[in-house]
């Protein structure tokens, strides 16, 4: 008997899968699996519902730990794409990986996924499949189907098929993120209306300060109370989206070249990002920060890919390593406007002296003011001399086009 492991949650996508997955491509067995990286109770019994309906054998994995310590990586390395928290993109290998070890478990043949064609998930999903023996099937991408002839194949078939959020928006939410995308939204000058938004209130005037405890870079506490990672950023989450911290409204661009609009909600990743990099700030050295941006950026770049454990990755972390042995402190952070500001921060690795930076003080330790007589005469002298050049050489070409003549004259005029 050949089984078929199906990445599912119960939408119309992964729903109108299991018949297919037997009708057009031979498999005698279906099993569903879904992951658990942070989703609304709602969606997990909406699977367990369908699954019931449909007959199929239905896994739930719970790896919202694993994939709470892969953000909370994430920030270590200040990781965004095009300026937004990766949310999707760090939980697709996580959900891949888990559903490849139950179609292992469960002795499978092949492993699916309802992704289509034009995205990244497809992608994510494949890097970490493809690295086994088992036959990978993409249905919706395979056979070129769309949403409405899937809604008219679940229709003839009696499919057991819910729109959700009223089938107007296509929304992915875990733990570090909330994306919404879809129907009016595809407009970029669409206005979206404010329902759209879950954990996220409006800004208001109201303001509140917490102060965010790290050690080696990693956040473990809020106003000294230590969490766990998944309940520090449920807490944040909260906490931030009450102040209206972490909305994001962009044009994507997408890995297959594809440009789209995309909508986000991460307070508790705004939060954690900035108060990390306001840390860093304070106790790593202009060079180590100059350069860490480009291994973050590396970093981010292969997170946004699904291909965060990559040779290359692991090379970025040993960087990452060492400079988070002194991103050790506190950051006090203010919700205010929307935004999560860092206004103070603290840490016994500071590469910082108040002494030496005030304009109260008239050396820098053993380092007197005229000392940088000499820098300042230095400073922008080879400029000085490039400019110099240009300029004398510009006076000679005025003064051969006059001349030889070719320049213009009254006469021509």
């Amino acid at each position: 008997m050949t089984r078929v492991a199906l990445a599912f949650s119960g939408g119309l996508d992964t729903t109108v899968c299991v018949p297919l997955l037997e009708e057009e491509y031979g498999y005698d067995d279906v099993i569903g699996v879904t992951v658990d990286v942070g989703q609304p109770a709602e969606e997990f019994d909406e699977a367990e519902e369908t699954a019931e309906a449909l007959g199929l054998e239905h896994y739930v994995v719970d790896a919202r730990e694993e994939f709470a310590q892969l953000c909370l990586e994430s920030v270590r390395a200040n990781a965004t794409y095009q300026g937004y928290p990766l949310g999707t993109a760090l939980a697709r290998p996580v959900i891949a990986e888990a559903i490849l070890e139950v179609a292992k478990e469960q002795d499978c043949t092949g492993i699916a996924h309802g992704c289509t064609g034009k995205g990244n998930d497809q992608l994510r999903f494949e890097a970490v499949w493809r690295s086994s023996d088992l036959e990978v099937i993409a249905p919706v991408r395979e056979l070129g189907l769309t949403r409405e002839w899937e809604k008219e194949y679940a229709a003839e078939k009696d499919l057991p098929v819910q729109g959700g959020s009223g089938g107007d928006w296509s929304i992915d939410t875990n733990i570090w993120s909330r994306s919404v995308e879809g129907d009016k939204l595809e407009d970029p000058n669409y206005v979206p209306p404010t329902e759209i938004y879950e954990w996220t209130d409006d800004p208001s005037d109201e303001t509140e300060e917490i102060e965010i405890t790290f050690e080696n870079g990693y956040p473990v506490a809020v106003d000294g109370q230590e969490y766990e990672p998944v309940e520090l950023i449920e807490h944040l989450n909260e906490l931030a989206g009450g102040y209206g911290v972490g909305r994001t409204d962009m044009m994507e661009d997408r890995m297959l070249g594809l440009k789209v609009r995309e909508n986000y909600e991460h307070p508790g990743a705004t939060t954690l990002l900035n108060a990390h990099e306001a840390l860093e700030g304070l106790v790593l050295t202009q060079e180590e920060r100059q350069f860490k941006q480009q291994i973050d950026q590396q970093w981010s770049q292969k997170g946004y890919e699904g291909l965060i454990d990559a040779p290359l990755v692991s090379a970025l972390e040993s960087f990452i390593d060492e400079t988070q042995k002194r991103v050790t402190g506190t950051v006090t952070i203010r919700f205010e406007g929307g935004q999560a500001r860092p206004v103070a921060r603290d840490s016994k690795f500071a590469a910082y002296s108040a002494e030496h930076a005030s304009f109260d003080t008239e050396t820098v330790g053993k380092i007197k003011q005229e000392d940088a007589t000499g820098v300042a005469k230095y400073h922008g002298f080879q400029r000085r001399l490039a400019n110099e050049a240009i300029a004398a050489n510009a006076e000679d070409e005025e003064v051969e086009l006059a001349t030889d003549g070719s320049g213009s004259s009254e006469d021509e005029e």
